[in-house]
């Protein structure tokens, strides 16, 4: 078996968890980069700006992960028998809020500090949030998959 399949098959979860955070951060990352410059022209407090970008992306980013997550693991929930174990969800639900919630407020405090502090030195707002994005998204990556492995969200692996 070629090296690149061994290693897909021994990562498949934690690589898809990451394309689907990528995909959906895509998403937001574009919609949100053109929101805040749209919404600098009626809005000038620039913390205001952050802000409200910030939710926007949120509202982009949580429901699409949430579908991507759930196409890409939903046989692993299904028992033997063909029924849904609850109890299995329920656990991972639970495991899922426990790293998005830490993972979310260091992007939080990181995105929407980087993007005021950029716009107050007068970058262009679509500036301010696209490195803005792609700082706190780099920081996010690295604590939410370390978070994974921490909780074992995906202890069936080899990962």
């Amino acid at each position: 078996m070629p090296y690149g399949r061994r290693f897909y098959n021994k990562h498949r979860n934690y690589i898809l968890f990451n394309k689907n955070m990528i995909i959906s951060g895509i998403f937001a990352f574009i919609v949100g980069t053109f929101f805040t410059q749209f919404y600098a022209q009626y809005e000038q407090n620039n913390f205001v700006n952050s802000i409200v970008t910030l939710s926007v992306e949120y509202a982009v980013y949580i429901p699409l992960f949430g579908f991507l997550y759930y196409l890409d693991n939903k046989e692993k929930y299904i028992d033997q028998s063909g029924k849904k174990n609850y109890a299995f969800i329920k656990k991972d639900i639970i495991k899922l809020f426990a790293i998005f919630s830490i993972s979310e407020i260091i992007f939080s405090v990181s995105k929407v500090s980087i993007h005021f502090e950029l716009m107050q030195i007068s970058f262009e707002p679509y500036h301010a949030s696209m490195i803005a994005s792609f700082s706190a998204w780099f920081i996010f990556l690295v604590i939410i998959n370390f978070g994974a492995k921490i909780v074992k969200l995906f202890k069936s692996s080899n990962s």
